[in-house]
C-alpha cells in the first residue's frame, strides 16, 4: 500500500502560509501588548496608597480608595451593557428570522442593507440623538413606568424630567449593536440544512414550528456568539453615554433617576483632558478593569459556544 504523499508547499503556496500564520501570530501581539501597556502605565496607582490617590488625584475626593472608585464604574458599566444586550437580542432575532425564513427576497435583501447600514452611523450621532429627540420622546414613557410599575426597584425614585437616563442610554446602545447582532444570526439562520427544514414541514410542522425545531437549535451557538458580540461592543461604548447621562458613582438600579451610575469608557473619555499624571495612571487601572471584563466575557462566550457546537451550526 502507497504511503500518503506529503503535500510541500512551493512558491506562491507558501508565502501565503506564512502570511495566514504571521496575521494570526499579530493577533496575539497586539492583545498581549495591550495588556502589557496597560499593567505597567495602572502600577503607580495600584501601589499608592489610599491617601496618596485622595490627594493627588482631584476627581477621587469623594472615594476612600481606588476600589472605592472603580467599584460603581463597573457595575454602571455592566449594568448598561446588560439592558441594552436584553433589549437588543430578541428584537435581532426576530429580523433575523424575518429576512432569512419570512421576508420575500427582495424585500430581505433591502432590509438586510438598511440594518446593516446601521453599523456605520458613527457613535457620536447617536449620542446627540439620543440626548436632543430619544430622551424627550421617551420620558412620557418613563413617567408611565414609575407610575404604575414605581414599586419594582429599576423604575422606582425621582424621574428624570429630561429623559436622559440610564434605561436611555440603553436604548441607544441596543439600536448600535443591533446591527452586529442581527447580521450573525442572519447569516447562522441561512446556514440551517435545508433538509431538516423540508423534513419538518412533511411531518405536517407549521412554519414557526419548523423555525422552533430546526432553526433556532441550529443557531443557537450563533445566537450566543452574536450577542457577545454585542456585549463587547456595549461594554466599550464611550460617546453615546457620556453625552445622555450625567455622571453618578452609586451602586444604583434605579434606572429612571438622573446621576446615579457611569460607565468606565465615558468616566475616562470626561476625565482625560485634566488628569494629572496619578489621574492618568487611575483612569487606565479603570481601563484595565474593563479590559478584564471585556476578556472574561469573550472567554464564557467561547466556553458557550464550544460545548453546543456538536448540537448547533458551530461546526
Amino acid at each position: 500500500m502507497l504511503g500518503r504523499r506529503r503535500v510541500i508547499d512551493r512558491g506562491a503556496s507558501k508565502a501565503f502560509r506564512w502570511t495566514a500564520t504571521g496575521a494570526g501570530a499579530l493577533i496575539l501581539v497586539v492583545l498581549a501588548a495591550v495588556a502589557v501597556f496597560l499593567v505597567v502605565k495602572a502600577v503607580p496607582a495600584l501601589s499608592a496608597s489610599s491617601s496618596e490617590l485622595v490627594d493627588k488625584v482631584s476627581f477621587m475626593r469623594n472615594s476612600s480608595s481606588l476600589l472605592d472608585y472603580v467599584g460603581p464604574l463597573v457595575f454602571g458599566t455592566v449594568l448598561v451593557a446588560v439592558i441594552a444586550l436584553a433589549l437588543a437580542v430578541p428584537v435581532a432575532i426576530g429580523i433575523a428570522l424575518f429576512i432569512s425564513h419570512y421576508a420575500p427576497r427582495r424585500l430581505a435583501s433591502g432590509l438586510g442593507y438598511v440594518v446593516d447600514l446601521l453599523a456605520a452611523v458613527p457613535s457620536v450621532v447617536y449620542g446627540l440623538w439620543g440626548a436632543l429627540v430619544l430622551a424627550p420622546l421617551v420620558q412620557p414613557l418613563w413617567v408611565w413606568l414609575n407610575t404604575f410599575l414605581g414599586w419594582i426597584p429599576l423604575f422606582g425614585g425621582e424621574v428624570s424630567p429630561t429623559g436622559r437616563v440610564t434605561l436611555t442610554v440603553g436604548v441607544v446602545l441596543a439600536v448600535m449593536i443591533l446591527p452586529i447582532i442581527t447580521a450573525v444570526c442572519r447569516e447562522v439562520f441561512l446556514q440551517t440544512p435545508r433538509l431538516h427544514e423540508e423534513a419538518a414541514l412533511a411531518l405536517g410542522a407549521t412554519r414557526w414550528e419548523m423555525i422552533r425545531l430546526t432553526v433556532l437549535p441550529f443557531g443557537r451557538s450563533g445566537v450566543v456568539s452574536a450577542a457577545m458580540l454585542g456585549l463587547g461592543r456595549a461594554l466599550g461604548e464611550t460617546m453615546a453615554v457620556l453625552m445622555i447621562i450625567s455622571q453618578g458613582f452609586l451602586y444604583s438600579f434605579k434606572l429612571l433617576v438622573a446621576g446615579q451610575q457611569q460607565t468606565i469608557a465615558a468616566n475616562i473619555a470626561a476625565q482625560f483632558p485634566e488628569a494629572s499624571d496619578m489621574g492618568m495612571s487611575v483612569l487606565i487601572a479603570t481601563g484595565l478593569a474593563l479590559f478584564v471584563i471585556t476578556l472574561v466575557v469573550n472567554m464564557g462566550a467561547r466556553a458557550i459556544v464550544a460545548r453546543r457546537k456538536d448540537f448547533s451550526g458551530a461546526n
